[in-house]
């Protein structure tokens, strides 16, 4: 797992509040969800926190963020990855890809970007395969079509029925993505995940 001092240098050079509507900027200190519209939010930043410790990026990982939302996630992944890597955010709501991607390229990281979702597909498969993939929306089942765009040994964190899931998928090229290796962390609440 990344040692806190790879997560506090991340969080303090990309502060919430850069990534935030105008109209929750005052509220960013705060331990919870944010609404940043379209029936999205910002989450709890101990939750990404958290979240962040199990997905234990490293540098240079190719990582994938579902569920971009407001940008701030597709940073701080960013951030971990440092400049030998490549972190690609995917949101499905337009106006959100608009402002998170603004925000990502405002705070000058030119290995991350944030694209519009493809409609009907979930994830990115045609760039992966991925090193980390994190899901900052609710499964109702584990996709595995994700654990499918995972390099070998590669690591999914998403919430899946109310539980924190970390998957990792199996070391040979081979292994069956639909028979990866899960472990539980803690009960959560998302805004549910769609690929429509």
């Amino acid at each position: 797992m990344p040692g806190p001092d790879a997560l506090d240098i991340a969080f303090a050079a990309h502060p919430r509040e850069h990534f935030l509507p105008r109209a929750v900027v005052a509220e960013a200190g705060t331990d919870g969800p944010l609404s940043i519209g379209y029936g999205q939010t910002n989450s709890q930043p101990r939750t990404v926190r958290a979240m962040l410790e199990l997905l234990d990026v490293r540098p240079g990982h190719r990582v994938l963020d579902v569920g971009a939302g407001s940008g701030w996630t597709t940073a701080l992944l960013a951030e971990l990855t440092g400049s030998g890597g490549v972190v690609i955010g995917v949101e499905r709501v337009p106006q959100l890809v608009e402002r998170a991607a603004a925000a990502v390229g405002g705070a000058l990281l030119g290995w991350a970007s944030v694209r519009s979702a493809q409609p009907g597909r979930l994830g990115a498969p045609d760039d992966g395969p991925f090193n980390r993939i994190l899901v900052s929306a609710m499964a109702e089942t584990l996709p595995t079509e994700l654990v499918a765009q995972l390099t070998p040994g590669g690591v999914l964190v998403v919430p899946v029925a109310g539980r924190m899931l970390r998957v990792v998928r199996g070391e040979q090229p081979d292994d069956d993505p639909a028979a990866p290796s899960v472990t539980e962390h803690g009960t959560y609440r998302f805004v549910p995940l769609v690929s429509d």
